[in-house]
């Protein structure tokens, strides 16, 4: 990865922070875009601790595509080639079932998990494909796979982030740039606090005799995934930890 460089949207927390750090330890320079700018300033810090030879962060709301506009024109301002595009930002909103739900939260999990990776997609495609052997990596989940209960707008935002994948990497084939998904199962960040709206209490027993995945887990396949040579490419990889064999299948110990 050195000498690459890497965008990586959502890098204020989870996934995305740790993933400023696993690149910038495997020594390419990061981008950081996410909405709570002082939390980038530590991912940015962070990243360049591990070996990163720049990290450059700016305010980016991929829920607004002015936003989403503006992020990219100043990308190509502080970079001469973009290299990987980390679709990260996204994230859970509820557990109420269909009867229950909310529009607001319905609304909030689409236009980040679904739209929010077609307006970052579609503004930085021109500079991906001026770099063949760039690479497009979108963060889905096992959600996006299985269906359960509670998760019906968030099981169909993954099922639109993994299906818009799959067309990408149809429409994409000629060009050099490479497609892939990286899904998840259950990893400890702060997913569930922001899915129970900041209710730690509940958010702890999701974990509850569980070893889950780290941020830093789902990071270092992501680096693995980027880091693969130009005409390999990973369509879709499932990760997962070793208690959870699928979404109703989870080991807890007592």
């Amino acid at each position: 990865m050195r000498g690459k460089w890497v965008l990586i949207t959502g890098a204020s927390s989870g996934f995305g922070a740790a993933a400023a750090v696993a690149f910038g330890a495997a020594g390419a320079a990061v981008i950081l875009g996410a909405r709570r700018e002082d939390r980038l300033i530590e991912s940015a810090r962070a990243a360049k601790a591990a070996g990163a030879p720049d990290a450059v962060y700016r305010k980016l709301d991929v829920s607004n595509t002015g936003s989403v506009d503006e992020f990219v024109r100043w990308v190509k301002g502080v970079c001469p080639q973009l290299d990987v595009l980390v679709n990260n930002a996204g994230g859970a909103l509820g557990l109420e079932t269909v009867e229950q739900g909310l529009d607001e939260d319905w609304e909030g999990m689409m236009q980040v998990n679904v739209l929010g990776v077609l307006r970052m997609t579609r503004a930085a495609l021109p500079l991906l494909k001026a770099n063949p052997g760039s690479m497009i990596i979108n963060l889905g989940s096992i959600a996006g796979r299985v269906a359960y209960e509670g998760g019906a707008a968030y099981c169909a935002a993954k099922a639109g982030e993994l299906q818009i994948t799959r067309a990408l990497r149809l429409e994409l084939c000629g060009t050099g740039v490479r497609v892939g998904t990286l899904d998840p199962g259950m990893a400890e960040t702060e997913f569930s606090v922001v899915r129970f709206k900041g209710d730690e209490t509940r958010a702890a027993k999701v974990y509850q005799g569980v070893e889950p995945l780290k941020a830093s887990d789902v990071a270092d396949a992501l680096v693995w995934m980027a880091s693969r040579p130009a005409h390999v490419n990973i369509d879709e990889m499932i990760i997962k930890c070793t208690d959870q064999a699928a979404i109703h299948k989870v080991n807890r110990r007592g």
